[in-house]
């Protein structure tokens, strides 16, 4: 577990931002702004470069996340689809941070951004939330579940996200889309991959609902209030879109299968002594909440999200090559997600 203090760092020189440019712009669109402005950078994303800005004459802290620099894959890093579904859901019942003020010009601080209050909470890497008692994990689980299906209850029309997505044809977009940035990206075979883009088309389930989807629903995007079990924001919607709710719960899901240090495992739990529920009672909890009554193929929407991982895995290691990222895990794990979604598939 960190506190989300404890990830501030000096910023990256591959991610500095010109702050008298910024400090400029914070006094133009933030209320209450008086400046001079100082700027620290959250350590451990590799995704969208995330900032703590903090108003030196108030001490009113602030969060600004921008797209990276450097070259970008197609629909990669969309900070815009970020601020704007996180800004919808602002009156919902799903909780997000509120959303101050949106830059789409680059001429600021070199790439799109949008800024955000400071959120103090507990953000967990490791889904055995070590330093939690057994009754508030199931707590925190049953909110993992609950926030889940609050998401996806979420009339995309009501709140003016109609054209967020298109409904209907889901996977088979997705599917197509992970392809796409997979291979852009690639820089070795990966035989396991290959075999996937060939098998998962005829595997997509016929029918489905279409609903919002967060698109990277895991404990490290969920904050905890500091000393409850209580979600008080969810974080990095950046893959968020209109599709198959079942896309999310599945990807939650995964550390059940999969045992790699640097996502979790559950092979070393003790479920019973820790009050982490097993996979089937928290898809369960999730179909409570959720209304549903029984999931059809579940072996496809997880082969699917270790897929798409793969494909991600994939990006962010060749952004490490060619140096717009930091390699935090060594080896490219694109190859041990692929097998594992061909070992899912196989159920």
């Amino acid at each position: 577990m960190t506190d989300t203090l404890d990830r501030i760092g000096d910023v990256w020189e591959g991610h500095a931002v010109d702050v008298a440019a910024l400090d400029r712009y914070c006094r133009a669109h933030l209320d209450g702004f008086a400046g001079p402005l100082t700027v620290a950078q959250f350590h451990g994303g590799a995704s969208n470069p995330t900032f703590l800005l903090t108003d030196t004459a108030t001490t009113t802290r602030y969060v600004l996340r921008k797209q990276p620099p450097g070259a970008l894959l197609s629909s990669a890093h969309a900070v815009d689809r970020e601020y704007r579904v996180m800004r919808a859901l602002g009156p919902t019942d799903v909780p997000v941070p509120a959303m101050l003020a949106w830059c789409g010009e680059a001429g600021v601080i070199g790439t799109p951004f949008y800024i955000m209050p400071f959120v103090a909470g507990r953000i967990y890497k490791d889904n055995h939330l070590a330093d939690m008692t057994p009754p508030d994990r199931r707590a925190a689980y049953r909110q993992f579940a609950q926030v889940l299906a609050r998401i996806h209850a979420v009339d995309p029309a009501a709140v003016g996200l109609a054209d967020f997505g298109r409904a209907g044809g889901f996977y088979t977009r997705q599917v197509a889309r992970w392809t796409r940035q997979y291979r852009a990206a690639a820089t070795e075979v990966i035989p396991a991959m290959d075999r996937l883009i060939d098998r998962l088309p005829a595997r997509i389930p016929a029918t489905g609902r279409s609903t919002i989807v967060h698109g990277d629903y895991r404990q490290e995007n969920l904050m905890f209030a500091p000393a409850a079990p209580h979600i008080v924001a969810v974080l990095d919607w950046e893959l968020s879109t209109i599709g198959d709710p079942l896309s999310d719960l599945a990807f939650f899901c995964l550390f059940h299968h999969a045992h790699f240090t640097t996502w979790g495992s559950a092979a070393t739990i003790d479920y019973d002594a820790t009050g982490i529920p097993r996979e089937a009672e928290f898809v369960a909890d999730y179909c409570a909440a959720a209304g549903l009554d029984a999931i059809d193929d579940w072996a496809f929407h997880l082969g699917f999200a270790a897929f798409r991982l793969a494909s991600i895995a994939q990006g962010v290691h060749k952004r490490v090559q060619t140096g717009a990222a930091r390699d935090r895990e060594g080896a490219n794990s694109a190859r041990d997600w692929a097998d594992l979604a061909v070992r899912l598939l196989d159920g």
